[in-house]
């Protein structure tokens, strides 16, 4: 018997196929072949159609299932992975009544800051525990103000997991973790955001039932069944966003665990059992997969945007021609770069620099004595370097770090960044060979058989190396201080 896992990306659908009883993974399978367009009809606007990641959940289902030659009554659940904090509006029938306004879409960011001046900074600390920003209220929010007709005419506001489960099952549903992401519950109150939703003036009537995040959530409908070739009554037992997921993935559940991603953006997450938090404007707290209101447990979020996109643009720049080619050229060169400096700040704003923009800058070259080896390496620690930055904040919130995981892609494909981080954090890290869709497909397990048995999954089939701090630490720690400050005196301007 098998499992069926999907992660609803912006980029594509993955669908991943597990053996339900080892937790083994079969295939994975990628819809599209390249990446779906993000629409974007103003600058600042991110839209994607709601009905073509059902279609393409649709097409990856039926093709995964045929390339495996698994029968469809052999699938006994499915778990659902998917992009935060997306909005998605649907009338009576179910059906979209406009494009879904995905994660980083950016015209409510206005409204958002508005919101948290008027709410005040203690009722956003104690009880959303996050300012309002630029998340899915006060894109509803956005709607509400300059599409009354559409407004009128919803029936329930999605995620983009809830979308996709009720096209599965016709039975529309959202979760406490999928709301906490929305900033649309009220940790102190354990109950939707009265106090937002009528700032806001929203109606609670438009908000679907609540489910657990593990458990039967509803079952694949005759309809359902047809469009995607699955039985009729497999169950959806799990629903989570792609960071809560990727924390649940590394087998992240408890307080000094962290789960770390290194893409084009890079991404530290840590579970607290803490309801409270004092840096709301520069980390992201919420429900993670494992909250409930009598143990809570908070998956608190910082995310860097310079991260391997710093990376790439050397790799183009240079005309190197592998991302591996760097990383043994990295490799020669001892920590600390010879005192070369890299600022990778060239995507965007950064939340944990207050939104600030400084630029991607180097400091220090040396035209006499650095070379591209060196340029290679001073890159993935000036990324390692902006990561700790972040999880510094991270442990002034109380976070004591035990152990960090990630998976084997990206950026920690390169030993140099992977013992970077592990150098900086001073704790273990592990490298596990594991995607957002496998990880939603195995979450399955926890319904059948409980959060033991899911870790000794991860661990018998994924871990593939672990890094341990080195004795001699002295080179990068130095590095690291002086990075940082004098990326504190730039900001300090």
């Amino acid at each position: 018997m098998y499992y069926l896992g999907y992660d609803i990306g912006s980029s594509s659908i993955k669908v991943a196929l597990i053996e339900a009883d080892s937790g083994k993974t079969i295939d994975i399978h990628k819809e599209p072949a390249m990446e779906m367009p993000i629409e974007s009809p103003r600058k600042g606007w991110a839209e994607q159609d709601p009905n073509v990641w059902w279609n393409y959940v649709c097409i990856g289902t039926q093709k995964l299932l045929k390339k495996c030659a698994v029968d469809k009554n052999e699938i006994t659940g499915i778990g659902i992975a998917y992009q935060m904090h997306g909005l998605v509006l649907v009338d009576k029938e179910g059906n979209p009544l406009r494009n879904a306004i995905i994660w980083c879409d950016s015209r409510a960011v206005e409204i958002g800051e508005q919101a948290a001046a008027d709410l005040g900074g203690e009722f956003c600390t104690s009880q959303l525990l996050n300012t309002p920003g630029n998340f899915t209220a006060s894109k509803l929010k956005w709607v509400k103000e300059n599409e009354p007709d559409i407004y009128s005419q919803i029936n329930y506001f999605m995620l983009p997991g809830d979308y996709i489960a009720g096209k599965f099952t016709n039975s529309p549903s959202t979760t406490i973790s999928g709301l906490t992401e929305g900033i649309f519950w009220d940790f102190r109150e354990e109950k939707l955001a009265s106090t937002l939703l009528d700032y806001y003036g929203i109606q609670k009537e438009i908000f679907p039932p609540i489910v657990p995040t593990f458990g039967i959530q509803g079952t694949v409908s005759a309809q359902g069944a047809g469009e995607t070739g699955l039985a009729e009554g497999i169950p959806v037992l799990y629903r989570a966003g792609d960071q809560p997921n990727n924390a649940l993935s590394l087998n992240v559940f408890s307080p000094g665990e962290i789960a770390m991603t290194g893409g084009t953006s890079a991404v530290a997450y840590t579970i607290s059992d803490q309801l409270k938090t004092k840096e709301i404007h520069r980390i992201n707290t919420f429900a993670h997969v494992n909250y409930s209101p009598a143990r809570p447990s908070l998956g608190k979020l910082l995310c860097i945007n310079g991260a391997g996109i710093q990376y790439r643009w050397l790799k183009e720049h240079l005309k190197i021609n592998s991302y591996d080619e760097m990383n043994d050229l990295a490799n020669e060169i001892n920590a600390g770069s010879d005192g070369l400096l890299v600022y990778p700040f060239g995507n965007g704003a950064e939340r944990i620099l207050y939104n600030k923009n400084p630029g991607a800058s180097i400091l220090h070259l040396d035209l006499n004595r650095h070379s591209t080896a060196h340029l290679c390496r001073a890159t993935l620690e000036g990324i390692a370097f902006s990561l700790m930055y972040g999880i510094d904040i991270l442990i002034s919130e109380g976070l004591k770090p035990k152990v960090a995981r990630a998976g084997n892609d990206n950026l920690f494909k390169s030993a140099v960044f992977a013992q970077t981080m592990c150098n900086l954090i001073g704790h273990p890290i592990e490298i596990y060979n594991t995607t957002g869709a496998v990880g939603a497909a195995r979450a399955c397990i926890i319904h059948q058989y409980g959060f033991k048995a899911f870790s000794k999954t991860v661990m018998k089939n994924d871990l593939v190396e672990t890094y341990t701090p080195k004795k001699d630490n002295k080179p990068i720690s130095q590095a690291y201080q002086q990075w940082k400050e004098k990326l504190d005196s730039q900001l300090n301007q």
